[in-house]
């Protein structure tokens, strides 16, 4: 199977190494606007979690700046979409017609109506379309899906989900809400989409927050509101450069509350019976998790049942609520979605 990657950014870099561990993939080529990249030397790429990026061997990889070329190739089979969000929906929907399968990074788009004219053209194309929403593979988020889901920890009473990182100093786009769709839209997503995923849509949701681009600052705290319990989603970004990245979850439930962070190994689930275990997590690595999901889904000619391009949409539809009800500084507003 021939991938063609767009953007070797973070996104880009991250996704090209995922790609090469999976047997019989290949990248033939990539394309970006850094002459560096393109030489296959990744190691200026920086992002919010990892170390720096690698060198690669491209001398056998197609180099292109322009997206154009590769999907028109007739011999590539899939591209995989990391460039500015405000890119992904006519790169994506050019390449649907062309006749690839598309793995597109999230944000999905900067609206909801967009991602649900990419969702329609998979299907009108009938080609596999999927949005890199990372932390449905991530595996200690995966474990409380199957925990929750599975009905093992019984009704869920009340979620807290955070995320915070320091304003990005790399990829200048992300700074610009008409790319990215600013910082808690590029960042919170993350949440939102796995909220949706373990409890559904909200009835209602109400959010405050405060947001100062120019000094690095965007942060939301929002409740989705549902019939039982109430979700928190909050964070964003905390100043540039020096405030570390961290990502956390608290879920309270009958059967026992959840608990989990970043700077540790596993979820810990707290019982209802006063004892406390960890909860069994499989494979490292979400983003190579989610890469081989979806050439697996591709090479099956399997709808990503996993991570739908609809509930992509639902989310990125989400987060636009979610801002709305910041601008109203706690107005509860009915959930649209």
């Amino acid at each position: 199977m021939k991938f063609a990657v767009l953007g070797l950014g973070f996104m880009g870099s991250t996704h090209l190494l995922a790609l090469r561990a999976i047997p019989g993939v290949e990248v033939t080529a990539v394309c970006s606007l850094d002459e560096r990249a393109l030489t296959g030397d990744l190691s200026a790429i920086q992002g919010n979690i990892g170390g720096p990026g690698e060198r690669l061997d491209f001398s056998a990889v197609k180099k292109y700046r322009d997206p154009g070329p590769p999907l028109a190739d007739p011999e590539i089979d899939a591209v995989d979409i990391c460039l500015p969000t405000n890119l992904h929906a006519a790169i994506a929907i050019e390449a649907l017609r062309a006749g690839k399968h598309v793995l597109v990074e999230k944000p999905m788009a900067l609206d909801g109506a967009t991602a649900d004219a990419m969702a329609a053209e998979a299907e009108k194309q009938d080609r596999i379309l999927m949005a890199a929403q990372v932390v449905r593979f991530v595996p200690a988020y995966a474990a409380l899906h199957d925990l929750v889901r599975g009905g093992g920890l019984g009704a869920v009473r009340s979620a807290a989900f955070r995320r915070r990182c320091a304003a990005p100093a790399w990829g200048g786009w992300l700074m610009d809400p008409k790319q990215s769709g600013g910082g808690i839209f590029d960042l919170l997503i993350h949440d939102v989409d796995f909220c949706l995923h373990l409890l559904g849509k909200p009835e209602a949701v109400l959010a405050t927050g405060y947001e100062n681009l120019a000094s690095g600052i965007d942060c939301v705290h929002a409740q989705l509101l549902y019939p039982r319990c109430v979700a928190t989603i909050s964070g964003g970004w905390h100043h540039p450069k020096s405030y570390p990245f961290s990502a956390d979850y608290t879920v309270v439930a009958d059967g026992g509350t959840v608990e989990f962070n970043s700077a540790t190994p596993a979820p810990v689930l707290y019982a209802q019976d006063g004892a406390s275990r960890e909860l069994p997590i499989t494979g490292v690595d979400g983003y190579a998790a989610e890469v081989r999901y979806f050439v697996e889904c591709c090479r099956a000619g399997r709808k990503p049942a996993l991570c739908p391009p609809a509930e992509s949409a639902d989310a990125v539809k989400m987060m636009r609520l979610i801002e709305e009800a910041r601008a109203r500084s706690g107005e509860t507003i009915e959930c649209r979605i």
